[in-house]
């Protein structure tokens, strides 16, 4: 394999190693999700990117229960009420065409142009099962993001905000920019994210993380108040799930780790032990 800075080229390829986990989970007989799209869309490029990283391929329990978690949880949101989700930094996620979704549903996808470009040749063939529109946009401009998150909070009444994967790049003030502009848009009332302890983000960062950090992606968002961090911000916690813990339930780690998801874990404050979780937040009421 090459050397690893040239496998990893830019953030966005982040999204091709992901679809390879899923592409790996969906050929067991056990899987907990199926997606028939990944492998499609991860490609030999992902599966380039697990081998050659530092522990490329080494969690790949936490990747496959953050993915079985945010299907949990968009599923019953969509059940209560929910028609409009809003992913942003969508990456290659297939949820549109591989979930049983209204057809009524609206679903925004936002990311940067060209992996959107990439999504669309490769999925040109296929029919999502909702209402599915992609928005070519850059996140980290605070202007561009207000003006797409007020034409997408348009499209519905009560929406949820996917954010699976991103915010661990972002800085604790960007954090805090989006969660404020995520909080000024109406019809945006719950928030599903993915959030790791500071113990955790100091493991990354000595593996997989030199990697990233070499195409200016670095490990950055790890906060000690975990998910009370975005009780300040706007939002308040309604239910958190361990990764570790969630795929114990299925066997999936390793024996050791197995043990460990035995212990009592905190979904409050963190600090140095490693942990990471799925949140749902809900907009707090004025």
């Amino acid at each position: 394999m090459p050397d690893s800075p040239h496998v990893v080229r830019h953030i966005s390829d982040t999204a091709l190693w992901a679809a390879y986990f899923r592409a790996e989970e969906s050929k067991r007989p056990d899987a907990l999700f199926h997606d028939p799209y990944a492998e499609r869309l991860g490609g030999e490029k992902g599966a380039e990117i697990a081998k050659s990283i530092p522990e490329g391929q080494a969690h790949a329990w936490a990747w496959v229960s953050r993915t079985y978690l945010v299907d949990q949880f968009l599923r019953k949101e969509i059940e209560s009420g929910a028609d409009l989700v809003v992913n942003c930094a969508a990456g290659l996620d297939a949820r549109p065409y591989r979930m049983e979704l209204p057809s009524s549903l609206r679903w925004v996808e936002l990311d940067l142009p060209d992996i959107l470009v990439y999504k669309e040749e490769r999925l040109a063939q296929e029919k999502p099962r909702c209402v599915l529109e992609r928005i070519p946009v850059d996140l980290s401009h605070a202007e561009e993001r207000r003006e797409v998150l007020e034409a997408a909070g348009a499209k519905g009444k009560r929406g949820v905000i996917l954010t699976e994967g991103l915010l661990i790049y972002l800085s604790p003030e960007e954090v805090r920019a989006l969660a404020k502009d995520l909080a000024a848009i109406g019809s945006f009332q719950r928030w599903l994210l993915d959030i790791a302890s500071p113990g955790l983000l100091q493991m990354m960062r000595k593996t997989a993380g030199k990697t990233l950090e070499k195409v200016g992606a670095p490990f950055r968002f790890g906060p000690a108040e975990g998910p009370g961090f975005f009780a300040l911000h706007g939002w308040d916690v309604v239910d958190v799930q361990g990764l570790l813990k969630t795929a114990a339930r299925f066997g999936r780690p390793p024996f050791l780790l197995r043990l460990l998801a035995k212990l009592p874990e905190s979904t409050g404050p963190q600090g140095k032990r490693p942990w990471s979780g799925v949140c749902l937040l809900q907009k707090k009421q004025k």
